[in-house]
């Protein structure tokens, strides 16, 4: 699996990409919104799980890489993921602090969202934010989404956490 845009390549992970993929997880401020940096046994079972996850559905969570260099500079990409009593479809987008501000972010997920609609035939898509995590929800806000509802709350390292969910339907970006 391999998409393109402009500036990036989406390609599943590998566990070569280990040490960019810990650069993004273990850095405190990229991941306020976890509470805090992962461990390196976190930072693993984050890989596996998309591992398992292309094994499994054919996509997750890929490696956002730079055309220019061919470095990976985050991650983005397809996941299923609970909100409140259903199952849906999230482009979900986490990239190393260093690349923020440049547009990256919103550039992979629209072309995630073009690929659920695309290739998988989904209806509509969604990101699931939380409350205090205005970035990410100026990226969905790009990626022709619109506040669909909120008041979910997650429970993560101890802290209850308001989430929001942000939507956009195939039939609106055609």
């Amino acid at each position: 699996m391999k998409l393109e845009t402009q500036r990036l390549i989406l390609r599943e992970m590998t566990q070569a990409d280990y040490p960019a993929l810990a650069a993004i997880l273990q850095d405190e401020q990229t991941m306020y919104a976890y509470e805090g940096a992962f461990s390196d046994e976190e930072t693993q079972v984050w890989l596996d799980r998309q591992l398992e996850r292309y094994r499994q559905l054919g996509y997750g969570l890929w490696a956002v890489v730079l055309k220019e260099t061919g470095q990976m500079i985050g991650q983005c990409g397809l996941t299923l993921q609970r909100w409140k009593d259903r199952e849906v479809l999230e482009v979900g987008y986490l990239l190393n602090r260093a690349y923020w501000h440049r547009g990256y972010a919103t550039e992979a997920a629209i072309a995630c969202r073009d690929y659920a609609f695309g290739a998988l035939g989904a209806e509509a898509v969604c990101s699931i934010i939380r409350d205090t995590n205005t970035a990410s929800q100026n990226v969905a806000r790009r990626n022709g989404m619109h506040l669909a509802d909120d008041g979910y709350i997650k429970h993560h390292r101890g802290v209850d956490m308001p989430h929001m969910l942000f939507q956009v339907e195939r039939a609106h970006t055609i």
